[in-house]
């Protein structure tokens, strides 16, 4: 028990000393002086504060959100909304001169890395493949529009950024989309297994020689 909380501890101060870290004016301004570093370095690392943030929740907490989180739907409903406002090319110019939507952006962020964290378990199969099914053709969509587009989107970033971004944005989607098959099957080939093993009353009566 006591090495459990021990351990919560310290999982809650690493994930606030690397909130801190990033919040340093010189980790803000060298994220996002590059909407690639913006949106493919910042953002997962604001996500994954907060997935850290999630799990040293008292536990307290950890069962009134499971009560409203049934399935990890809400969570995962939630994860994909914000994220699919913080893609809007015009959020992340507001988030670079404006320090409440800078504030709103990060509280978004860390709300989607904790949702993911309560929710992924629960959700099983099935939601996560509806939840990915959203989130990454949202992700082709957008990185398809940054990397087409021949003007720029964000006026605070360049085109061959821009271009850059939508590029990587598409691979990310699609390896992950991969890896998500990969995974899919290989616990399909599991269950298949698993249910063709044969029950002890299947072998039959063992036979005993004298």
């Amino acid at each position: 028990m006591k090495l459990a909380q021990f351990w919560l501890k310290w999982h809650l101060a690493i994930a606030g000393l690397a909130l801190c870290l990033l919040a340093l004016p010189g980790a803000r301004l060298f994220l996002e002086a590059s909407m690639t570093r913006h949106m493919l370095v910042q953002f997962p690392l604001l996500a994954l504060i907060g997935f850290w943030f999630a799990g040293a929740l008292p536990r307290n907490w950890m069962r009134r959100l499971n009560s409203w989180n049934g399935y990890g739907i809400s969570g995962l409903f939630a994860s994909a909304l914000l994220l699919a406002l913080l893609m809007i090319p015009r959020v992340l110019d507001l988030a670079l001169v404006d320090g409440r939507i800078e504030l709103v952006k990060w509280l978004a962020l860390l709300v989607c890395g904790a949702a993911v964290r309560l929710s992924w378990q629960p959700a099983g199969l099935l939601v996560q493949g509806f939840f990915l099914g959203n989130v990454l053709p949202m992700m082709v969509v957008v990185g398809y529009l940054f990397e087409s587009s021949p003007v720029r989107l964000c006026n605070a970033y360049l085109l061959d950024d821009q271009e850059r971004l939508g590029q990587s944005l598409l691979w990310i989607a699609a390896v992950t989309g991969l890896a998500w098959l990969a995974i899919l099957m290989r616990a399909m080939m599991r269950r298949e297994a698993a249910t063709a093993l044969p029950t002890p009353s299947e072998e039959g009566p063992s036979t005993t020689y004298g």
